[in-house]
């Protein structure tokens, strides 16, 4: 007869909740690969970001004449185009922030929605207040 033995390994992580899913992080000095940091960003938001960006330049091209006409074409709530396209005011460098992922990890949509304003300056310290 054979002795059967077991070994436990034990991983220190932590699981943050994301929308729809959860996300595994890796502990702070722990070696992440290429394809981990690309996902690390919300994927709501970044959905909401491609969304807007792609809105206005659907727009900008003059495929539609005003938000009211695109979204009764495209059948999207006009509300909800209207608020999208507002993400397309953050300033360039809090774009990259957010896709990144960093310094504001758990920056969710409707917080960043929020965070809109027309000074970017002033929209660094409603991102940053949280």
């Amino acid at each position: 007869m054979t002795v059967t033995t077991s070994i436990t390994v034990r991983v220190p992580l932590a699981i943050r909740r994301r929308p729809g899913r959860k996300v595994v992080v890796m502990p702070a000095g722990e070696q992440i690969t290429p394809a981990a940091l690309a996902s690390r960003a919300d994927p709501a938001v970044v959905k909401a970001l491609a969304r807007a960006f792609r809105y206005q330049r659907l727009l900008d091209e003059g495929r539609y004449g005003s938000v009211t006409e695109f979204a009764s074409a495209e059948k999207i709530d006009r509300g909800y185009l209207g608020r999208l396209l507002r993400l397309t005011l953050l300033s360039p460098d809090l774009v990259e922030e957010i896709l990144d992922d960093r310094p504001f990890p758990n920056h969710g949509l409707l917080r960043l929605l929020a965070s809109v304003a027309e000074n970017w300056a002033e929209q660094r310290k409603r991102v940053a207040a949280g």
